[in-house]
């Protein structure tokens, strides 16, 4: 079962989330609303994916990428915005994330693309 941690800073969007991963299979570890609780949640969660949310309240969700390619849990991380992916620029070709997923346009099977076989 793939262990997934849900960061959003909209409490209403992240609940319907973790509804659609756990009714689809997935085993959401934990949820965070900020930056900053993604970063510890991680490292106390070792999750295989990290959905997360492009802007967040403290810091956005590339550098709480770029702080988790430092530590020692390395899950695939796929980005989530209301936004395009063309807002984001080159950014997102860094080789920090895995993926980009528009809200609106979330799947669950867009999300088992971007995930390893296994």
């Amino acid at each position: 079962m793939v262990r997934v941690l849900v960061v959003d800073d909209q409490g209403v969007y992240r609940r319907l989330l973790v509804r659609l991963l756990s009714a689809s299979g997935f085993d959401v570890v934990g949820e965070a609303g900020t930056g900053e609780d993604a970063v510890r949640q991680v490292e106390a969660t070792a999750p295989d994916v990290v959905l997360l949310d492009v802007l967040l309240p403290d810091f956005d969700g590339f550098e709480v990428a770029r702080r988790v390619a430092a530590g020692a849990t390395r899950p695939v991380i796929v980005l989530i915005s209301s936004r395009q992916r063309e807002d984001f620029g080159a950014i997102l070709d860094l080789g920090l994330v895995r993926g980009f997923i528009c809200k609106d346009q979330l799947t669950v099977e867009r999300l088992n693309g971007l995930l390893p076989e296994g």
